[in-house]
């Protein structure tokens, strides 16, 4: 088990009272790119329909979709008609499937790719050195499992994946070189979710294959310290993982009950090798970066937001005008967590902000807020380095009026942030990123 570090700050009391005035926007937090249980074998005809008729029983909410055709038309022009078409079709969403460099996985990737999975990254990523590995250390006794005692059963039955291991199931490619691997589908394709067994590790995180733009802006390295400030439910910090061998990795969040999902999260896909290097802990974010001024490395904000994919299916008219009320107050907390980001990463150090909502005001104007009012801040263009490599997966729009097309010229206020905006064919997103480096 993880620990989990406490402080207890004087603005304890005066957290709790702005999280009680907007509806905890804080503990709620975005989780809009991690996929739950619900995802099914695709090979199970009956569980495909059973899942389907559920999920046509969602109803969106008419005040917040409302709310969004009269910003979003105004934000997006044309974009916002194929965007709303995706949002509105829960059945054309499509999620990746991260693996797990911890555990076996050769048998789940050769059944992904049989299945007509890819790897997102395997036109983009740039091979490097295999590095040392100062967090990982081989188990006590007979060492690793084998891939056949350690891989899932039922790939090809149409049972739901379950991996039969013990308490550590080290994947023998341990020694090369950390590598985020996410498979795609050109076509809604599901892959069966694995449910959580203690001392078992899973072998893949099914998510929004967007919401790995953050992790790859971040640029981690070994040996680095990162801060994770608002980590539940632990996707992000799962990437991390998954992307280099850090010294330290702080995975932050204040509510008790999210905080419990992280670190089952944690326990579910890390291994006790790497318990000494990977920390919860429970701080209020806004103020993260006066405790531990300066400190890390490399910050990721994955800041709450009003979530468009979940926001849009509020559970009925009452809960959908709170949400809308909270909306108008997410800007200010968003912009004290930035600058809290800020000071607590080091001189020459990186913060990354990201968000699962379309909303300018959440996204680009927190930035320029924050640009601002720090004068220590530096913005970096994620363009050329992102935004054009993904763009036969992603629809990318940088100045909300038109998508990118290849060939075509970053618009001017690109360096403010890259935007993924769903589209018919491509329905990942919401996600904002914008990177930001403290000055030396």
């Amino acid at each position: 088990m993880f620990s989990v570090k406490y402080w207890y700050n004087p603005w304890k009391n005066t957290w709790s009272t702005v999280g009680k005035r907007v509806g905890c926007s804080w503990t709620f937090g975005c989780s809009c790119h991690h996929a739950q249980g619900s995802l099914v074998n695709p090979s199970n005809k009956k569980q495909r329909t059973a899942t389907s008729q559920l999920r046509r029983k969602k109803v969106p909410c008419q005040s917040v979709l409302d709310h969004f055709d009269h910003q979003y038309r105004l934000e997006l022009g044309d974009l916002w008609t194929s965007a709303r078409a995706v949002l509105l079709n829960p059945d054309s969403w499509q999620y990746g499937v991260m693996l797990n460099r911890f555990t076996a996985v050769s048998d789940v990737r050769r059944t992904l790719k049989t299945q007509g999975f890819f790897s997102v990254r395997s036109q983009t990523a740039e091979s490097s050195p295999p590095p040392t590995q100062p967090c990982l250390k081989q188990p006590e006794g007979n060492g690793p499992m084998s891939t056949a005692e350690c891989i899932t059963k039922g790939l090809s039955d149409g049972s739901n994946l379950q991996t039969d291991c013990g308490s550590h199931c080290l994947q023998s490619e341990l020694s090369e070189s950390p590598l985020l691997q996410c498979y795609i589908h050109p076509y809604p394709q599901r892959f069966p979710s694995q449910a959580h067994r203690p001392s078992c590790l899973k072998q893949y995180y099914l998510l929004n294959a967007a919401s790995l733009l953050p992790v790859l802006a971040l640029q981690v390295k070994n040996g680095e310290n990162i801060l994770d400030l608002c980590s539940a439910p632990g996707g992000k910090a799962i990437a991390i993982m998954q992307s280099c061998n850090p010294a330290l990795l702080c995975c932050n969040e204040p509510d008790p009950h999210r905080r419990d999902w992280l670190a089952k999260t944690l326990e579910s896909f890390l291994p006790p090798s790497v318990n000494s290097c990977v920390i919860v802990s429970a701080q209020d974010g806004r103020y993260f970066g006066q405790s531990e001024p300066s400190k890390y490395d490399k910050v990721l904000v994955d800041a709450p937001c009003s979530n468009d994919r979940s926001w849009l299916y509020s559970s009925g008219g009452q809960q959908g005008e709170q949400r809308l009320r909270e909306r108008a107050m997410l800007p200010a907390l968003q912009t004290q967590l930035l600058k809290s980001a800020l000071s607590a990463v080091c001189r020459g150090g990186t913060v990354v902000y990201s968000t699962c909502t379309l909303s300018r005001a959440e996204n680009c104007l927190v930035v320029e807020a924050v640009l601002k009012d720090c004068p220590e801040a530096e913005l970096e263009d994620l363009w050329e380095e992102l935004a054009v490599p993904f763009s036969k997966h992603f629809c990318f729009s940088h100045d909300l009026k038109a998508p990118l097309q290849n060939g075509t010229i970053a618009p001017c206020d690109s360096k403010l942030g890259i935007l993924v905006v769903p589209h018919p064919g491509m329905t990942w997103g919401p996600m904002f990123v914008s990177r930001i480096r403290r000055k030396l």
